[in-house]
């Protein structure tokens, strides 16, 4: 039977996140009901309350990242059984199309339903609504910020069992995006020199990530000293206040040259931070953009022949590169071995009640990652 569940909407952009009742419907076939134990609170769902991000349909019940218990299986669902533990990945991978066939699940067509609210297979199907019926939009087809939240067996991936719940939510986006923007999409080599600029959920993990690939100076940039001191805990070599600050390092030991990759994860993308960046580094450097930039935001200020004179490259990534279903395992292991660090990327839980308060210290510079506690 449908249940209620308490969640965290967003009726009108711009606006704040409202704590209303929710029915959420029954599993359907390869569909599972999850009991939410944590919640990510990722600048993307803040997006969508401020609407930078169009949402396809409104209200919307936000929230990407997550980890909870399998509540009831939808029948003809072979593979998952009540009581499984589960992380969410915000784009679903089918399996079938020509991105997750070559490994690239992070492409899957399915990602363009992300913003839509309804199913993928179904444009008339919302698994959420209101009391009176009005259907509810799940954000990413996830819809977190619920108690329990209905999604596709495409989008979860089992953890072992033992796993720690209120930290693994953390893999869901926010580390295999950080991290695989800097080992994936920027190829990061051994002895590079990497410039990560804006030092927030996504920013920290790049800085992991460059850390890992053997980057011999990681340079962080963020106007917040509490996230600077916090990116030289986790990998980076040396942390500025300003681009200008760390494009002058890069190239004080660089010979002139300029940093070998640029990462932009700032929490909102403006066309000169791309400009800022293509400028910091060398001949034959690859900027990452990363972040998410307004829907409005349509232009970057460089020289094109600056592109072709140097054989620069400005590389979008979406998830990172990452691929899921593979790389979470990985994580998990890593984590394990104490190779990636996750507890301390956490700066406080808040509970669903509390999420506006939990954005507020997001914007305001006073966490690095938060999360919802249920």
């Amino acid at each position: 039977m449908p249940i209620t569940s308490r969640a965290a909407i967003v009726r009108q952009a711009p606006g704040e996140f409202e704590i209303a009742d929710v029915e959420v419907g029954d599993p359907r076939q390869n569909e599972i009901r999850v009991r939410m134990v944590a919640a990510g609170m990722c600048h993307s769902d803040y997006h969508m309350m401020t609407g930078d991000s169009v949402a396809g349909h409104l209200p919307m019940v936000c929230g990407h990242e997550g980890t909870g218990i399998v509540e009831s299986v939808g029948p003809g669902t072979p593979g998952w059984e009540v009581g499984d533990a589960v992380v969410f990945t915000w784009i679903p991978s089918c399996g079938k199309c020509r991105w997750c066939t070559t490994g690239m699940t992070n492409l899957c067509d399915r990602g363009r339903y992300l913003l839509a609210g309804h199913r993928f297979d179904d444009e008339d199907s919302y698994r959420f609504a209101l009391p009176d019926g009005t259907p509810i939009g799940q954000m990413c087809q996830v819809g977190s910020f619920s108690q329990y939240t209905l999604v596709s067996v495409d989008s979860a991936i089992k953890l072992p069992e033992g796993s720690d719940l209120e930290k693994m939510w953390l893999l869901g986006c926010g580390v295999g995006t950080g991290w695989g923007s800097a080992v994936y999409a920027a190829e990061t080599r051994p002895g590079d020199v990497v410039i990560v600029m804006g030092i927030g959920g996504i920013g920290i993990n790049a800085v992991q990530g460059a850390h890992h690939a053997g980057a011999v100076s990681v340079i962080a940039v963020d106007p917040v000293e509490f996230k600077r001191e916090k990116a030289l805990e986790l990998g980076a070599t040396h942390a500025f206040a300003t681009m200008d600050e760390a494009a002058d390092y890069a190239r004080s030991v660089t010979n002139g040259q300029g940093a070998d990759r640029a990462i932009v994860s700032v929490s909102v993308v403006e066309g000169a931070h791309v400009a800022q960046a293509v400028s910091a580094i060398r001949k034959g450097g690859v900027v990452v953009v990363t972040g998410i930039a307004p829907d409005s935001e349509t232009s970057i200020p460089i020289s094109p022949l600056e592109l072709t004179r140097y054989q620069k490259r400005i590389q979008g990534t979406i998830y990172g590169h990452a691929n899921p279903r593979a790389d979470v395992p990985r994580q998990i292991q890593m984590y394990d071995a104490g190779q990636l660090k996750l507890d301390e990327l956490i700066t406080r839980m808040y509970t669903l009640d509390e999420i506006n308060e939990g954005y507020r210290d997001m914007v305001e510079g006073r966490n690095i990652r938060g999360g919802i506690r249920f």
